[in-house]
């Protein structure tokens, strides 16, 4: 039994089927990387984990670790470890990056962290990712560049310290170096309590996060799979040959 099991999952927004029996697993310790064309249903797939309320489960289960997510709450989900980084994180003008971190924090451990041990942490986390002090006193993703917002998200991924990880196209809108910065995030945070469903369109952040597996999804499906290979696959003859396999 994997820690992530979605079984048959089908997906319904404004009345459109757009995941059309979806199986997939994963367990803690292992990365696989989700690929495919715009419109193929993989953001779909990462709100559906994440219990996005525009999502309808129209059929088909997801469990993480024995428990059934479908009608579990978005907070019920994080505070079972399951993270989303979004493609395109929200502004929340007012609420401090510092005051968000620690709030976010204590609700997911279901207790106060002591101040002194949230800053030492939350300063280290934040060296390693290259992000100025001044970052604190700002608001959430108000006036961030795409870098800094994705940056931001690695930030509360690696302060939440999830168990399951869900990256939406952490690497859109990313320039090389802050691509680099990004994924060598991600990769240090790597450890066998972490299982990471990398979501992207491209090759280029799946040379710094080696994944274990590589599936492609294509209009609602799953299409292929297979080792790291299969990126590089896709990367050199596109995505048209899959067509015949759906």
């Amino acid at each position: 039994m994997a820690d992530l099991e979605i079984r048959d999952l089908t997906v319904e927004a404004d009345g459109n089927e757009i995941l059309r029996g979806v199986t997939l697993d994963l367990d803690r310790g292992r990365t696989i990387a989700l690929m495919g064309p715009n419109g193929s249903g993989k953001s779909t797939l990462a709100y559906a984990i994440a219990g996005h309320p525009a999502y309808e489960i129209t059929g088909g289960t997801m469990t993480w670790e024995g428990t059934e997510l479908n009608e579990l709450s978005p907070d019920e989900r994080a505070r079972l470890g399951v993270f989303l980084a979004m493609q395109y994180p929200t502004e929340i003008p007012g609420v401090s990056v510092t005051n968000f971190l620690r709030t976010s924090l204590n609700a997911v451990r279901g207790e106060d962290v002591p101040v002194r041990e949230f800053m030492t942490g939350l300063k280290e986390e934040m060296a390693a990712l290259e992000v100025d002090q001044s970052f604190l006193q700002r608001s959430v993703n108000e006036g961030f560049s795409g870098g800094e917002k994705k940056r931001f998200e690695i930030l509360q991924m690696a302060m939440l310290k999830p168990a399951l990880a869900v990256l939406d196209e952490t690497d859109s809108g990313l320039d090389v170096d802050a691509l680099r910065i990004v994924s060598e995030g991600v990769d240090r945070l790597r450890s066998p309590e972490l299982g990471v469903l990398i979501i992207t369109h491209y090759t280029r952040i799946l040379r710094y996060i080696r994944p274990d597996e590589v599936h492609v999804m294509f209009e609602g499906r799953i299409a292929a799979s297979g080792g790291p290979e299969l990126a590089d696959e896709l990367e050199a003859e596109g995505y048209e040959r899959l067509k015949s396999s759906v």
